[in-house]
C-alpha cells in the first residue's frame, strides 16, 4: 500500500454524510475490522448500513457499533443500523461492502471431505479445485442478486468486496451490471509484502525496521495465484535477493512428513512460493495453502500428513466453521462489556480506498479488477489481480506486463475456467460446469470418477441449486 498525497489544495480535509451499505453485516469476523478502522478513521464520517439474511446479528453489530462510537479512542463520527431488506441498505449507498458467508457452513464441509474421499486434498477449498468449482456455482446467483440491487438502488456506488472465491464473485457482478464500479480486495499480496520486508532488512545494509507496506511490488496474476516480478524499497532493488534468499532455504521442501501435526493449521513458511521462484522464476505471492491448490503436483500425495514436508498444513473443514471458534462468545463479551472491545490497526484497506475514492488521498495498492490491458496476455474483461491507482477519479489499472509463457499457461487455465463457471452459473447448466470442474488441475482422477465426485457434491448441497436445471443436466444421470 502505498499512499500518495497530492500538493493539489483541491483535496477537501474531510468528507461527511457518507453512506455505506454492508452485505454480510452480521459477521463476527470481518464486520468487527470495519468497525474497527472507520471508527479510528477521523476524516470520513457517515451512516453503515448492516444487511444479513441473520437480521438479529446485524442488530448486534449496530448495537457494538453505536456503543464503540463513545470510546475516547473513536475519533470516527458513524452511525449503524440494521436492515431486514437488502434493497433498504443500499438505497443511495457511496460504497458497497460484500463479506458474506457461503450458505451454509457446512458446505465448506462437504467442499473439503467428500473431495477427500476420492484422494483430492485441498488445504482450502474456497477459490479452485473441486471445492472452489461448487462454491463458485453456489455464490454466482448471489453475486447475481446483489448487482441487480446495486443497479436498482444506488448504480454509482463502489462496491467492494471481500469474499471468496473472489475471481468469480467480483467477475459475476460485472456480468450483471456491466457499469458497476466493483473491486475484490485480498489480503494475501500483504503476507509476501512482510516477508520481503524482512528480506530487505537481511540484505540491505541501512534497512532497518522495514514495515510490508514500503515494499512496492509489481503484482501479476489472478487471485490466490498471483505473482511478484519486481520488489523494491525506497529504490532499492530487493527482488534480486531472492536466489541469495532461496539458497539459505535449501533444500526445499525442508521438513518431514509429520512434523507440523501439533502446529497451527495457517502456518506458512513460503516454502511452496520459493519453489515455485525456483522452478519459473517469479515469487508466488499468496500464502503456500491457496499457491497449491492451483497446480497438480504438490498435493499428489498418499498421507495427508505429507504435505507438511513443505511446510504447511492441511486443514481440516472442522476448522472452517463458527462452532470450533470464539466468534459467538467474542460477541457476548463485547455486547456485554463494549470497553473489552480493543481497537487495532487492522492492516485493511478498505477505508483507505474509500479515502481514495472520495478525493482525501490517493491510493496505489492491488486489487481485483477486470483486464483492461494491464495484463496483455491474459484475457481482456477477465478479472485479474494487479497494481492500481486509486483516486477521486476512480480506479485506474497499472500496467503490470506480461507473464512469462509458462506461468501463463497455468494462470489460463485457472481464468477459463472461472469464466467457464460465469457462463454456466448464469445459464444455470451444469453440464457445461461439468467442463470447467473436470479441467480443474486438481481433479487428477478418472473421468469417471469426476463425474460421480461432481454429481456427489451437487446432490448433498442441491438445496442450493435451485438457480440450476437439474432435472435436465445429464452429468447428474447414474
Amino acid at each position: 500500500m502505498h499512499q500518495l498525497r497530492s500538493a493539489d489544495t483541491s483535496f477537501p480535509d474531510s468528507v461527511s454524510d457518507i453512506t455505506i451499505g454492508y452485505i454480510g453485516g452480521g459477521s463476527h469476523g470481518w464486520a468487527h475490522t470495519l468497525i474497527n478502522d472507520l471508527l479510528q478513521c477521523s476524516d470520513l464520517s457517515g451512516h453503515v448500513a448492516l444487511y444479513d439474511v441473520d437480521y438479529e446479528a446485524a442488530e448486534q453489530n449496530a448495537t457494538l457499533g453505536n456503543e464503540l462510537t463513545a470510546r475516547d479512542e473513536a475519533v470516527g463520527d458513524w452511525t449503524f443500523d440494521a436492515y431486514a431488506d437488502l434493497e433498504d441498505a443500499l438505497e443511495g449507498a457511496d460504497f458497497v461492502i460484500c463479506s458474506i458467508q457461503d450458505p451454509p457452513e457446512e458446505t465448506f464441509v462437504h467442499d473439503i471431505d467428500i473431495p477427500k474421499e476420492y484422494d483430492i486434498y485441498q488445504p482450502v477449498a474456497d477459490t479452485c479445485g473441486p471445492g472452489g468449482a461448487v462454491r463458485s456455482l453456489r455464490a454466482i446467483p448471489q453475486y447475481r442478486e446483489i448487482a441487480a440491487a446495486v443497479r436498482e438502488q444506488c448504480p454509482d456506488a463502489w462496491v467492494l468486496n471481500y469474499t471468496n472465491p473472489m475471481t468469480v464473485c467480483t467477475r459475476a457482478l460485472y456480468e450483471e451490471y456491466p457499469d458497476i464500479n466493483a473491486i475484490g480486495l485480498c489480503h494475501e499480496v500483504f503476507h509476501i509484502q512482510i516477508l520481503l520486508a524482512e528480506i530487505a532488512e537481511r540484505y540491505i545494509d541501512e534497512a532497518e525496521d522495514v514495515s510490508g507496506s514500503e515494499i512496492d511490488v509489481n503484482v501479476k496474476g489472478v487471485n490466490h495465484f498471483t505473482w511478484i516480478d519486481e520488489a523494491t524499497w525506497y529504490g532499492h532493488d530487493v527482488f534480486q535477493y531472492l536466489d541469495d534468499e532461496l539458497e539459505e532455504r535449501k533444500p526445499l521442501p525442508s521438513f518431514e512428513a509429520g512434523d507440523l501435526e501439533d502446529a497451527d493449521y495457517w502456518i506458512n513458511h513460503h516454502e511452496i512460493a520459493f519453489d515455485l521462484y525456483d522452478k519459473f522464476g517469479l515469487l508466488g505471492a499468496a500464502g503456500d495453502r491457496h499457491l497449491v491448490e492451483f497446480v497438480p503436483w504438490y498435493l499428489a500425495i498418499d498421507d495427508p500428513a505429507e504435505i507438511q514436508r513443505w511446510g504447511f498444513r492441511l486443514t481440516p473443514s472442522s476448522a472452517r466453521v463458527s462452532d470450533s471458534d470464539d466468534g459467538p462468545a467474542k460477541m457476548d463479551t463485547y455486547l456485554a462489556a463494549p470497553e473489552q472491545f480493543e481497537f487495532t490497526q487492522s492492516g485493511e484497506e478498505a477505508v483507505d480506498i474509500m479515502r481514495a475514492l472520495v478525493g482525501l488521498e490517493a491510493l496505489k495498492t492491488n486489487v481485483n479488477h477486470p483486464n483492461v490491458g494491464q495484463i496483455p496476455d491474459l484475457p481482456d474483461g477477465a478479472v485479474v489481480e494487479s497494481n492500481v491507482l486509486i483516486t477521486g477519479a476512480g480506479v485506474k489499472p497499472i500496467t503490470a506486463g506480461e507473464l512469462p509463457r509458462e506461468i501463463r499457461n497455468m494462470v489460463t487455465t485457472a481464468v477459463n475456467n472461472q469464466e467457464t463457471l460465469i457462463e454456466a452459473g448464469f445459464a444455470g447448466d451444469l453440464d457445461l460446469a461439468f467442463e470447467a470442474f473436470l479441467n480443474e488441475p486438481l481433479v487428477t482422477i478418472s473421468r469417471e470418477d469426476a463425474q460421480d465426485l461432481f454429481a456427489e457434491l451437487i446432490e448433498i448441497e442441491r438445496e442450493y441449486f435451485t438457480d440450476y436445471d437439474l432435472e435436465n443436466a445429464a452429468i447428474l444421470e447414474n
